[in-house]
């Protein structure tokens, strides 16, 4: 099977690399155009990890163009409405209407939820929530204008399903976008507009594989290193791997926003290799 999106266009947001640089990618092949954005620049409270660059958001369009595909490339901070809203302006000139809108950005930082600074919870909530907000804000008035329905997905987590130690700001917020997408599912139902959450469990990206992530899995380790988390990561786990690639994500996008799921809406969605089942 080719083209399941073939003549519609996709708004994907945190797409420099990693998991939105593969859903472009995957929604590309096809048959999609994109609007592509990132914040291109790092967060103060974003320790652990380096935040995507125009470097990498250029590496995106060039692979999107390789498929054939056309792509708007814009720099944007989620966090910023007025900014969100001029990249989306930008892809709509071009483009004319958007038929997908996969509102992926996001951080993750780590700490016991007592000891978290103001300053991480705040860009946390900012991010992770208010940022998949202004997505959803910027994109659907020209979604209804435009009367051809479409597929709203925003990514949560599997920290959207249940608590996760160490990051309790960070399920706060994917609890939180559960909320927003059941409300809004029940809200644009009425347009033919479908709106669903996907629950990634750890994938291989820079926000997963760093030495945060591996000291909040390996608390009483002194010296924690990705090799020393992979039994942890195992653990956490029903199918017997520490973690997903980005591409099998992408396929549960691609599937989520095609016609293939055209009766699929206010659903959480796991991609987690069954760790919300164990």
């Amino acid at each position: 099977m080719s083209g399941r999106v073939e003549s519609k266009v996709a708004f994907i947001t945190g797409a420099a690399r990693g998991q939105g640089r593969s859903h472009a990618v995957r929604l590309a092949e096809e048959g999609a155009d994109i609007i592509a954005v990132d914040i291109c620049e790092n967060i103060d409270t974003v320790t652990s990890y380096s935040l995507g660059t125009d470097e990498e958001l250029q590496e995106t369009v060039a692979q999107v163009e390789a498929l054939g595909r056309r792509i708007v490339a814009v720099k944007a901070d989620v966090r910023d409405l007025a900014g969100l809203q001029k990249a989306f302006d930008s892809g709509i000139e071009q483009f004319g209407h958007v038929d997908i809108v996969v509102a992926n950005a996001g951080i993750a930082t780590f700490g016991q939820s007592w000891e978290l600074t103001t300053e991480q919870w705040q860009d946390m909530i900012d991010v992770n929530l208010t940022g998949v907000f202004n997505t959803a804000k910027v994109s659907v008035p020209s979604m209804i204008a435009a009367g051809r329905g479409g597929s709203i997905l925003f990514t949560s987590s599997t920290a959207g399903l249940k608590g996760l130690e160490g990051m309790g700001h960070y399920a706060a917020a994917k609890h939180a976008v559960v909320g927003l997408m059941r409300t809004m599912a029940k809200e644009l139902g009425q347009y033919n507009i479908r709106v669903n959450t996907i629950h990634p469990g750890s994938v291989d990206t820079a926000m997963f594989q760093n030495l945060g992530v591996y000291s909040a899995f390996l608390p009483d380790e002194p010296e924690p290193s990705q090799d020393k988390a992979i039994p942890e990561f195992m653990s956490h786990n029903t199918l017997p791997v520490p973690w997903m690639d980005p591409a099998d994500i992408s396929n549960a996008v691609l599937f989520l926003c095609s016609d293939e799921a055209r009766y699929v809406t206010g659903v959480t969605f796991p991609v987690d290799a069954g760790a919300c089942v164990k």
